[in-house]
């Protein structure tokens, strides 16, 4: 039967094992690849959704003038292994607020240490079994227990464990960015323009656009280098601020901003171009009054992933100094500051287990951010696409 039709090719049964099996290859490699970024979140969010919550202890503190002075022994030796050096050097700050509680005695909440708190959330702790002890009656009694860690979200950075906060090192990634983007955005997009819309098509421009797309690819350790020599160095801009790398990060975002700006000023079609000519109008009014309105979808888009490849960035910041210890959220861009990818990297080396669950929540918020920037920039770009 086979032989008899003239239609019949021999190869194609191979071709289509040959089909099949280059198919089962490429789902194992997506499956795999899924698998891979599965036990990655899985594994950041197990460790790192404890430290969105911490333990208290309650206390009762007799108001008198030891304990407005040294609050440091106003507890046994118990208490003392479970209650937060924090606290307690906050405490004489509360009682100076609140004079008419001299002479009583107040109830409070107090903040555990970490070990406690480690111990609490059912982790390794180097406390002595007696204190572990002391910490399973309390929690039995219902006098300790897990709250919402405000204080990771609304402060900064601190070398006792459980008092360290994100905080500064957010409002030091938006004072970044807002440099960046304000530095980055306009001339990157009035470069695409010059280049796409009026640069004559010679030489020079295809070697200034070739270099362009290099400098993309390079690493972004290298711009932290440049911005070390330049700004730092040469024009003196204030080591460790907002500025210094937000400028340094503008220059790292500039090739990403360029190359997107001039693939969305040419999917604009030709005959926009050509109907404005007819009606008389010059080149730039053509480019002003539509070429431009029509392409700001594909830039948008374009400068939102580069402000979400800012942000995750981390080794050019740290040539530039943005990896000081911050306990504080500064209020300008010439301050020392930090950033979230930083504030992570130096959390990642510190001895303390505490740290570790602080390391994997800050990765959290991080990939939030970056995930939300780049749904954000795929719906604006659905919404304001223009399809020819």
């Amino acid at each position: 039967m086979k032989k008899t039709n003239d239609f019949y090719i021999p190869q194609i049964a191979q071709r289509n094992r040959k089909a099949k099996r280059f198919m089962y290859i490429t789902m194992a490699a997506v499956i795999l690849s899924l698998s891979f970024l599965g036990f990655f979140l899985f594994d950041i969010v197990k460790n790192g959704y404890p430290a969105f919550q911490q333990s208290y202890i309650k206390v009762d503190v007799t108001i008198d003038e030891e304990a407005a002075e040294n609050p440091y022994g106003i507890f046994d030796r118990d208490m003392s292994q479970i209650i937060s050096r924090a606290w307690l050097r906050s405490l004489p700050q509360e009682i100076r607020e609140n004079p008419e509680w001299m002479g009583t005695t107040q109830t409070f909440w107090a903040l555990t240490n970490a070990e406690a708190d480690q111990h609490v959330k059912g982790k390794h702790s180097r406390l002595k079994q007696r204190t572990k002890d002391k910490i399973d009656q309390l929690l039995a009694q219902g006098e300790i227990e897990k709250r919402f860690n405000v204080i990771f979200f609304f402060t900064g950075d601190s070398k006792i464990p459980e008092n360290a906060g994100f905080y500064a090192a957010m409002i030091g990634s938006v004072l970044t960015m807002i440099v960046t983007m304000s530095l980055a955005v306009p001339i990157g997009v009035m470069t695409a323009i010059y280049l796409e819309e009026f640069a004559p098509d010679n030489k020079v421009t295809q070697i200034i656009e070739v270099n362009i797309n290099n400098l993309a690819a390079i690493p972004s350790i290298l711009f932290g280098l440049l911005g070390l020599a330049i700004f730092i160095n040469f024009f003196g801009v204030p080591r460790s601020s907002p500025l210094v790398g937000g400028m340094t990060l503008a220059l790292m975002s500039l090739p990403i901003i360029i190359v997107s700006s001039k693939a969305a000023l040419k999917s604009v079609p030709a005959s926009i171009r050509q109907a404005g000519y007819g009606l008389g109008l010059t080149k730039w009014q053509v480019t002003r009054d539509h070429v431009l309105p029509l392409a700001f979808p594909g830039i948008l888009t374009g400068s939102i992933i580069a402000l979400a490849q800012a942000m995750g960035e981390t080794a050019p910041l740290i040539i530039v100094g943005m990896i000081a210890f911050v306990p504080d959220a500064v209020t300008n861009i010439t301050s020392a500051a930090t950033v979230m990818p930083a504030q992570i990297f130096t959390w990642s080396g510190m001895p303390e287990r505490a740290y570790i669950e602080k390391t994997a929540a800050g990765i959290i918020v991080l990939l939030t951010v970056l995930i939300s920037l780049n749904t954000i920039a795929v719906l604006l770009r659905k919404k304001f696409e223009v399809k020819w």
